[in-house]
């Protein structure tokens, strides 16, 4: 049997980044995050909170909310901006938190750069997989060029020192938000699924996630009730799977929902571009799926559309890449663009995924023309 290792993790992007880093923290292990000065300043004063609903457990934190604060948990939590990250050596893991565009940002490219150079294993949560992990992919599908997918990328050379070996890849399923009014220390989980990782080809790093998936799994919470204190288990776990497309499951979602959102003119909820045609929605999702199985996926690696369905009821806002674009946005995460070039490799082609890439190439024309 092996020791147990509390790790030390390190962390690029400090919003959605946090959850996880409070979900590592709780287990015991040490995490240092990368944001801006002002964040770190207020994160190394404050620490992170982050708001959870407990499933059918109304009396439990405030409105139904458990609050975590990382200055409770077992593990350390330090925030550096991202060029004052220290040795590389002194890490165990590194969480690529953001979303693809912002890999080119000043700081966060030469940190990448000693990142890709430190040969440590990577662990992305992001919807769009980085180019290693796709290389990953095609060694499982030889038919596959996935070089081709290159223009989706907003710097695609950012990629080009990770050895595939060392990168795997987490679908970013929970979804939250930083409530309004709020300081950038804070988080709210709006809907609380599991970060779903694939296994390193390293037995010995996909051990590490095993891990990582038992503690976060064992933690539980002190709360106080009506009835006296009470041991509460978390929601939002880390599950770790040997199938490397586990975490494309994502994209039958982003293609149905996600992306849909995204209109001519406006943006409209995930919950309006799921479920205002229900039909049409489904087409959508299982032709995603089917491509999935065509480029090597299992069928149980996938969930359903009436489970995606259920969870996107819920969903009331437009998704994080409408906003961005009707933000004015230059650059966003083009999974899109993805599946519309794998797909083509294999013959395929959907006209609601080619209507969705023609209307986001206009947004992004649009955005990039007033700059």
């Amino acid at each position: 049997m092996t020791s147990h290792k509390n790790h030390n993790i390190l962390i690029l992007g400090a919003s959605y980044g946090s959850l996880l880093a409070i979900k590592f923290l709780a287990a015991g292990h040490n995490v240092t995050m990368t944001c801006r000065t002002v964040t770190a300043a207020l994160m190394n004063a404050e620490g992170i909170r982050i708001r959870l609903p407990i499933k059918g457990r109304k009396d439990v934190g405030v409105n139904g909310l458990l609050e975590l604060d990382s200055r409770t948990m077992l593990g350390k939590l330090h925030a550096s901006t991202p060029q004052n990250v220290g040795d590389l050596a002194a890490f165990d893991l590194v969480v690529l938190a953001m979303q693809e565009p912002q890999y080119q940002q000043d700081g966060i490219r030469e940190l990448m750069a000693r990142v890709a150079a430190s040969s440590l294993p990577c662990m992305p949560i992001m919807n769009m997989p980085p180019l290693p992990y796709l290389a990953r992919l095609q060694a499982t599908n030889s038919a596959l060029d996935m070089s081709a997918c290159r223009p989706a990328y907003t710097s695609a050379s950012i990629w080009d020192g990770f050895d595939p070996a060392l990168m795997t890849l987490s679908s970013p399923d929970p979804q939250a938000f930083r409530p309004v009014d709020e300081p950038a220390n804070v988080l709210q989980v709006a809907l609380p699924t599991n970060f779903k990782v694939a296994r390193f080809e390293s037995e010995a790093h996909t051990q590490m996630l095993r891990q990582l998936d038992a503690d976060i799994e064992s933690v539980r919470v002190t709360v106080q009730t009506a009835a006296g204190t009470e041991q509460v288990e978390l929601p939002v776990k880390l599950k770790v799977f040997d199938s490397l497309f586990v975490p494309l499951a994502k994209w039958s979602m982003l293609l149905t929902g996600n992306y849909r959102c995204i209109q001519e003119t406006t943006m409209r909820p995930i919950q309006e571009a799921v479920l205002s045609d229900k039909s049409a929605s489904q087409d959508v999702y299982e032709w995603v799926a089917a491509l999935c199985i065509r480029l090597g996926a299992n069928a149980s690696d996938l969930v359903s559309f009436d489970k995606y369905a259920a969870a996107a009821n819920g969903l009331a806002k437009p998704s994080s890449a409408a906003r961005a674009l009707a933000a004015g946005a230059v650059n966003i995460e083009r999974v899109d663009l993805i599946v519309q070039t794998l797909a083509a490799q294999l013959g395929l082609s959907h006209p609601s995924l080619n209507q969705t890439v023609l209307l986001v190439n206009g947004w992004l024309a649009k955005n990039r023309s007033t700059r």
